[in-house]
């Protein structure tokens, strides 16, 4: 139930069609926006049931898989307990298979290049690496060859630790990057938001370890209810066990009282602060599973971050462009305006997640040169501008494509154009993916040609 575009859906029916099960497909999207998932199940067993979810598919069935996406409110899941069907999903399913430890990464935000990060890092020290999970890669059905002494680093979303739950586990190394306003669209209160973000230590026992943020409050007060290892990371100051920035600038891990330097924090390829941050919170997670301070330092030096981050995508006519699709909740947008020089012609909004835009409108002035508003969201965060930076002028895209031009057309000598939304795509897009390549097409096709 829901295929989904990020893999669990692919997942998961590659798995159960190698099994011999017998697979429908039900969703509530149609064949265009599900046509590369469509795609990737090419050739398989499966009967697809799309543009809505029929109810004998539900209640006949042996077993429903739901994606994470789908609340648990959903009419159409009561039916299916009604008539005694149990309910799975993919990462649950996986959790329930795999063999080997697993280092699961959460937070609001900086959770994709944190995962990438101790997925380099570990591979840099040693063979036997998978990567996966939120990050928009399933495992599931790599599952037969994932052994028990491999090491498996899964990205993991709200949605999917709060059905974790369920299985009462957590995984053997935990990471959580930051806490901030997100998803309130689903969870309902920050409260109810951040109970489903801590099921990532809830159930771990002696031998776990959990690296948390030691400058988040929320985060931080976690480590009192831990039960194994608590490892903390701060780019701000020591700390008695993680991972932090010395006052001559070097990056090092402190564990069991050994000070390990792994190399100056000015040689980190990745820009901005909370990159800083990520890094850090990586190289905790790293360590404790055996990585060489070598292969970190490596990677710290040599990787260029993921896509749809920050991502420089041209400089023409003294413009530069960048693709920061990823950036879905206000905080990351915030952090993208610290971090880039120049003024910003902004382009943000899209579709609801019932997170406020006044402490990202408080930050416009003197940063953001004009903003371009689209979306579902364009009237709110309007009205934040001009409660909170009525100094900062907008205007109101009428698409996606119009966004870009208005954009490019503020633009002159010395500025950056920024694609960081602060909202999910849905309303234009199937996924942020699909916003961030549609940006990077325009560019390439239409701002290039007028910017030598």
């Amino acid at each position: 139930m829901g295929l989904g575009l990020f893999g669990g859906g692919v997942g998961v029916a590659r798995f159960l069609c190698a099994r011999g099960a017998h697979v429908t497909v039900t969703d509530l999207r149609g064949e265009t926006d599900l046509r590369e998932s469509i795609a990737a199940l090419a050739g398989l067993p499966i009967a697809y049931h799309l543009g809505g979810h029929p109810d004998e598919d539900l209640t006949k069935a042996d077993l429903v898989v739901v994606n994470p996406g789908v609340p648990r409110e959903s009419p159409h899941l009561a039916k299916a307990v009604a008539a005694g069907v149990p309910l799975e999903s993919e990462m649950n399913l996986f959790w329930k298979l795999c063999r080997a430890p697993v280092v699961g990464i959460t937070g609001s935000n900086g959770k994709t290049t944190t995962t990438a990060l101790i997925g380099e890092m570990l591979k840099a020290s040693r063979s036997g690496v998978w990567v996966g999970g939120n990050i928009g890669v399933s495992l599931l059905d790599q599952i037969d060859r994932i052994g028990a002494e491999d090491l498996v680093v899964l990205e993991l979303s709200s949605f999917q630790l709060e059905n974790l739950a369920f299985l009462e586990r957590s995984p053997h190394v935990a990471v959580v990057t930051n806490l901030s306003v997100n998803h309130l669209d689903r969870h309902g209160t920050m409260e109810a938001y951040a109970e489903a973000k801590r099921n990532i230590l809830r159930f771990q026992g002696a031998g776990d370890t959990a690296v948390l943020n030691a400058e988040d409050a929320v985060v931080s007060a976690w480590s009192a209810g831990c039960r194994g290892e608590a490892m903390a990371f701060s780019r701000k100051r020591e700390v008695a066990s993680g991972a932090f920035v010395n006052g001559a600038g070097e990056v090092v891990v402190r564990r069991g009282g050994v000070d390990t330097a792994i190399g100056p924090a000015s040689r980190m390829r990745l820009p901005g602060w909370f990159n800083l941050e990520n890094l850090l919170a990586a190289a905790c997670a790293a360590f404790s599973c055996g990585a060489r301070a070598e292969a970190i330092r490596r990677v710290m030096e040599e990787f260029r971050g993921v896509e749809h981050r920050l991502e420089l995508v041209a400089e023409a006519g003294g413009v530069r462009y960048y693709n920061d699709s990823i950036a879905t909740n206000p905080d990351s947008v915030i952090a993208a305006l610290q971090v880039l020089q120049g003024p910003v012609v902004l382009l943000l909004g899209g579709s609801d997640k019932k997170i406020p835009f006044d402490a990202l409108a408080r930050e416009m002035p003197g940063r953001v040169k004009k903003a371009i508003t689209l979306g579902v969201t364009a009237p709110a965060i309007e009205a934040a501008i001009a409660r909170e930076s009525p100094s900062t002028p907008f205007e109101r895209a009428t698409s996606f494509d119009d966004a870009v031009e208005r954009a490019d057309a503020a633009a002159s000598v010395g500025d950056v154009v920024l694609l960081s939304p602060a909202c999910a795509s849905f309303d234009m897009f199937r996924n942020y993916a699909e916003r961030g390549r549609r940006f990077k097409e325009i560019v390439a096709r239409f701002v290039l040609e007028r910017r030598p």
